[in-house]
């Protein structure tokens, strides 16, 4: 006779399985189980379980492994898990990370990345021991060697076919490329510093298509903000993406604050905010500054906001969205749908307002 437990909440079966608090979970006590009640669990993740313990060969299972397969696995991690387990691919180790030895260089450089960027401890485990080299994070140094290329072989950046201007605004590919152009070594170094310590990092975890998208919507919103905000004014720099980066990373630390290991997590916090913050007033301060050059306004600081937005919004999303599909989730079509609407309007306000306002833009360098 099966008993059911349908409306229950999973966590009153799993104690059961530890009544007496020792931390593990006999398999034969575990697979009867299983085997003998109607679980409210997710079938995938059933499955997931009984692979689990059918694959441990002490004789014991973790009890807090399993509540936090129960509470935090998704269905798309499931199948490849379960037959990770089925293989003989993947240890599940009871002792954490930081306690692992005999680790080679890269091994420990991707379990620093893990505590840097996921805050979850299943996750981080997860993440290390799936971990593959190839393919590299290939986007974020080819983004970075591409800007500094560029800034050596062209200084007068005003000059550049990539330089964004409101006089050649029917040159759309200029929306995007002028993120390769900096106005001077300084805001170069700083985007570039930021893209690897930050870039980097959530590539590896989060994967290129993700990271990528996340970075190019920063800095089309970026171009799209100041051509909107400060019609007048040119653009140069990729602030937009590396703010989307930065902010999308910061606010998603601040958001799961206890379960991030990352060390001296509050000072980095401090310094990264003082710096950032500092980056913008440097470029609002150069915009406005006198004396104004006579070929017109310096570039705009809009770029950096815009790209704060975007972290915010949608990179907060992609990033608290670690191995779920995303478009299983209500909240990231409800961030697209309002970035596409953003795109729309400012492709309109482009075509048409400029003449309607009878903007004055200064003759392109």
């Amino acid at each position: 006779m099966r008993t059911s437990f349908l409306g229950t909440n999973p966590f009153d079966f799993l104690w059961q399985l530890d009544p007496e608090n020792t931390g593990f979970i006999g398999v034969e006590t575990f697979a009867s189980l299983v085997h003998s009640h109607e679980l409210p669990l997710d079938p995938a993740k059933l499955e997931m379980l009984v692979a689990l313990a059918h694959s441990n060969d002490e004789g014991q299972i973790c009890y807090q492994e399993l509540v936090d397969l129960v509470s935090g696995i998704s269905s798309k991690r499931s199948s490849s898990f379960k037959r990770a387990i089925a293989n003989g691919q993947r240890a599940l180790p009871r002792d954490g990370l930081l306690d692992e030895t005999g680790l080679g260089f890269y091994k420990r450089f991707v379990r620093y990345v893990a505590y840097e960027i996921l805050p979850c401890e299943m996750d981080r485990r997860w993440y290390f021991y799936q971990h593959r080299a190839c393919p590299p994070p290939v986007f974020m140094a080819v983004v970075t060697l591409t800007q500094w290329v560029l800034q050596t072989y062209h200084p007068e950046y005003m000059k550049s076919p990539l330089v964004y201007h409101p006089g050649h605004r029917a040159r759309a590919w200029r929306f995007l490329t002028y993120m390769f152009m900096h106005v001077g070594l300084e805001q170069l170094g700083f985007n570039a510093l930021l893209q690897l310590m930050i870039g980097v990092p959530l590539e590896m975890v989060h994967g290129v298509l993700r990271i990528s998208f996340l970075y190019l919507a920063g800095v089309l919103a970026g171009s799209l903000t100041v051509s909107i905000t400060d019609m007048r004014a040119p653009l140069v720099g990729g602030s937009g993406g590396v703010y989307a980066l930065c902010s999308a990373h910061l606010a998603n630390v601040v958001m799961n604050w206890a379960g991030m290991r990352c060390p001296y997590k509050l000072l980095r916090m401090v310094l990264a905010l003082v710096c950032m913050s500092s980056e913008v007033g440097r470029a609002v301060w150069l915009r406005f500054s006198p004396p104004l050059p006579s070929s017109g306004p310096q570039p705009s600081f809009m770029a950096h906001l815009a790209g704060a937005i975007v972290g915010i919004s949608m990179g907060l999303t992609i990033l608290r969205s670690y191995e779920e599909n995303l478009q299983d989730q209500c909240g990231w079509w409800v961030v697209l749908l309002s970035y596409a609407t953003f795109l729309v309007f400012a492709i309109f306000w482009n075509i048409f307002a400029y003449d309607l306002l009878g903007a004055q833009i200064p003759p392109p360098p």
